[in-house]
């Protein structure tokens, strides 16, 4: 069930705008310790919402890699999502309407300092593991870069240190197919439902691979010749996501993302990463044509005490998603390394995480 938080102070953006006040939308399984320390924080993706046992079946769950029977799992929603947080669906008290498009916006170190906000604001002292993958790993690489004190564990996947140009590329493309709407952002019936299915179908192709879209959306013989299944798959995806989620969210979520940059006030993406202090997991996967493996090395590179992992999958960047066993079992490798690296001291980071029970995985339907 989703749970809310109110903040009612004003928050400065990166922008120099400011919030008056916040609301959270969070997830959170298991219970919190006396210790308040036994946490497992995960950031979502783009679209995502705050229910990560949803969205990463077999990965996060009772009998999974990320167990609720032992530990606080949290997850929150973003700003400027469509699933609760503040957003541009939340009410302007200048205007007293909704934003809409004059949301102000909200770069990933935003969302950093967001989650940061939030954790004190719970009462979490220490978090034993920090996890997410794709515009979550971002977050995640901020936030370990801002507050390194703060995670024992890190882990990474499908991400990177800075949005390439080619990922503002297919970003703006979206973009530009959301602006091509005449209904984006008005008030009209079904606004900007045009411009964000071609938006989101011109996503997949950053997210899926050649291979995807061969294996599974040819034709099954050589009499078809119109409405082929890979044009049916596009508009489908596209359908699907205006059923879930508001364009002009959409728009701005792929605005926070160009932003990342966790070089910047650092003196360089060497000195952001390098200030990171917890062991850290880079996981990467060879078909990922929008985080491609390139991106992970350099975060291997310049984060001390990190670990570099490639995975193979033929569904490209979403198997960040749909490999939930596979990132299970490397993440199970790294958290039972680290316990015996750990053995010596008087803190066992990874324990109750070690082990390879896996709960049969869901996917996204392709």
């Amino acid at each position: 069930m989703t749970r809310y938080l109110y903040i009612e102070q004003p928050f400065r953006l990166e922008s120099g705008h400011t919030l008056s006040r916040l609301t959270a939308a969070y997830h959170t399984f298991g219970t919190l310790n006396a210790a308040r320390d036994n946490v497992i924080w995960i950031c979502h993706a783009l679209t995502a919402n705050s229910d990560c046992q949803d969205w990463w079946p077999g990965l996060v769950g009772p009998g999974c890699t990320i167990d609720p029977e032992r530990y606080f799992i949290v997850c929150v929603n973003m700003l400027g999502s469509s699933y609760g947080s503040t957003s541009p669906l939340s009410h302007n008290p200048v205007t007293g309407r909704t934003y809409g498009l004059d949301f102000p916006l909200v770069t990933t170190k935003d969302n950093a300092r967001f989650f940061s906000l939030v954790a004190d604001h719970l009462g979490i002292r220490g978090i034993r593991l920090l996890m997410g993958g794709s515009m979550g790993g971002q977050h995640c690489l901020e936030w370990a870069c801002a507050e390194p004190g703060r995670f024992d564990l890190l882990c990474v996947l499908a991400t990177n240190a800075r949005h390439s140009a080619w990922g503002v590329a297919f970003n703006e493309s979206q973009r530009m197919a959301l602006r091509a709407d005449a209904t984006f952002g008005t008030d009209a019936p079904d606004a900007g439902k045009a411009g964000l299915e071609a938006a989101r179908a011109v996503a997949m192709l950053s997210y899926r691979h050649y291979r995807t879209y061969v294996g599974t959306q040819s034709e099954s013989d050589d009499s078809t010749y119109d409405d082929l299944r890979a044009s049916s798959y596009q508009r489908y995806q596209g359908y699907k996501l205006w059923k879930r989620f508001d364009p002009v969210c959409y728009y701005g979520l792929s605005r926070g993302m160009d932003t990342h940059n966790v070089g910047r006030g650092r003196g360089g993406i060497a000195g952001g990463l390098g200030s990171i202090t917890a062991p850290t997991l880079i996981i990467s996967i060879d078909t990922d044509i929008l985080f491609p493996i390139e991106e992970q090395g350099l975060l291997s590179r310049y984060i001390p005490n990190s670990r570099l992992e490639v995975m193979h999958s033929d569904f490209g960047h979403d198997g960040f998603l749909t490999e939930s066993v596979k990132i299970g079992e490397f993440l199970a490798d790294f958290l039972n390394d680290q316990l015996r690296i750990d053995a010596t001291t008087k803190r066992a980071f990874t324990d109750g995480l070690t082990g390879r029970k896996f709960a049969v995985p869901g996917s996204e339907e392709v």
